[in-house]
């Protein structure tokens, strides 16, 4: 009889050997691969990562300027006729600021010359400013002037633009 329990004692032993509990199978297959692939100890805790301060970048940037823009250009004209209205205009088609001083105009045609290059600049978008006495400035649409006109408004009743022509 001890025979024969010896045997079932093996063929039992022989068969629960093949059906091991699966944390010992997973312990074995997780220490064949942490021998095939070595890891240090403690690596999240180690930064991965250290901290280089950057240069300024814009110390290395140079300016360098666009071959097709010529820049905005400032018209300084003193007209001596009403027929120099028409360059005034060109200037201002070309989209250049133009100053108009009209000190050597009479009235009659200094309120002419306003009246033209004014319905010019309207029609090219442009803005007329008054600045001085017989002082313009007339700027394209692609330039903003700015002006405090507070100041200018009690010192410049008396002019073209305020006042009739006298006849």
């Amino acid at each position: 009889m001890a025979v024969v329990t010896d045997k079932i004692k093996s063929v039992v032993d022989f068969l629960v050997k093949g059906f091991e509990p699966r944390e010992t199978i997973f312990d074995e297959m997780a220490q064949e691969i942490d021998e095939d692939y070595p890891v240090q100890d403690n690596l999240a805790l180690d930064p991965a990562y250290s901290y280089q301060p950057t240069v300024d970048k814009t110390s290395e940037l140079k300016v360098v300027n666009h071959p097709n823009f010529k820049g905005y250009e400032v018209k300084v004209m003193e007209p001596r006729s009403f027929e120099d209205a028409a360059t005034i205009v060109q200037h201002l088609r070309n989209r250049k600021t133009i100053v108009l001083n009209l000190h050597l105009l009479d009235k009659e045609q200094s309120q002419r010359t306003i009246d033209f290059v004014c319905g010019a600049a309207h029609a090219l978008d442009g803005k007329p400013q008054k600045v001085g006495d017989l002082v313009f400035v007339f700027t394209p649409s692609n330039v903003t002037l700015s002006v405090d006109v507070t100041a200018n408004q009690n010192k410049f009743n008396d002019s073209l633009w305020r006042a009739p022509l006298q006849q």
